[in-house]
């Protein structure tokens, strides 16, 4: 588990395709590697990857078809910048949101424009995601911590303060820069209890019907 408050970024070191996935190195950065052991979860750009050898300044792990399915890893080249965050550990800040890094889907930017001092980025997820996403609620994008602002339809904007665009790949982003994102944990399994027995059953998602069903509607 992760909290999304990323910690450095690194970039992609190395990329050894293997029968079909891929193994990837990661340079990290000013990520403190000094208590990671072999078998430790880091998250890269919001994926939560496994380290299958470790050095000073670099780590390997392997990726799985899977996970190059639903990620923007699979378009990544040598050179390529990403946000790290090492696991919680017991005594960890919570200084975002519980992110699992298992990342849901891939968006991309539609507007990005100053704000103040902040950055407001509009994104758009895909349709099978927008039910997800709340007005105030917590979304990870590339692993990073956010709070939507708004929400229309499968569109939604976040303020990016200057902080988050220093420490971040958000800096680099502009329309048409694809992410990975990662929805509140909260809303999918509440879904997944709405349906009750109903979910053995069906892959549907919450409709109408099932929250009158569910005593949510009147």
């Amino acid at each position: 588990m992760f909290t999304g408050i990323i910690l450095a970024v690194g970039n992609i070191a190395g990329i050894e395709q293997k029968a079909g996935d891929c193994r990837l190195t990661v340079a990290t950065g000013k990520l403190p590697l000094h208590d990671v052991a072999l078998g430790d979860s880091i998250a890269v750009n919001g994926v939560c990857l496994t380290v299958v050898e470790l050095g000073t300044n670099y780590f390997c792990a392997d990726v799985s078809n899977e996970t190059l399915s639903r990620t923007i890893l699979k378009t990544a080249n040598v050179g390529t910048k990403v946000n790290l965050e090492l696991a919680l550990t017991p005594t960890t800040r919570l200084g975002g949101h519980i992110v699992s890094g298992h990342v849901d889907g891939v968006g991309v930017v539609t507007e990005k424009q100053a704000d103040g001092r902040s950055v407001r980025f509009k994104f758009k997820a895909p349709d099978n995601l927008a039910k997800y996403i709340a007005e105030k609620g917590s979304i990870c994008i590339n692993g990073i911590s956010l709070t939507v602002n708004d929400i229309d339809g499968a569109h939604f904007s976040v303020n990016i303060v200057p902080h988050t665009l220093n420490e971040t790949t958000l800096a680099d982003a502009g329309i048409g820069t694809k992410v990975n994102l990662e929805v509140d944990l909260l809303a999918r399994y509440i879904e997944r209890l709405l349906k009750g027995e109903a979910a053995a059953k069906s892959h549907a998602g919450i409709t109408e019907e099932l929250l009158q069903a569910s005593g949510f509607l009147g």
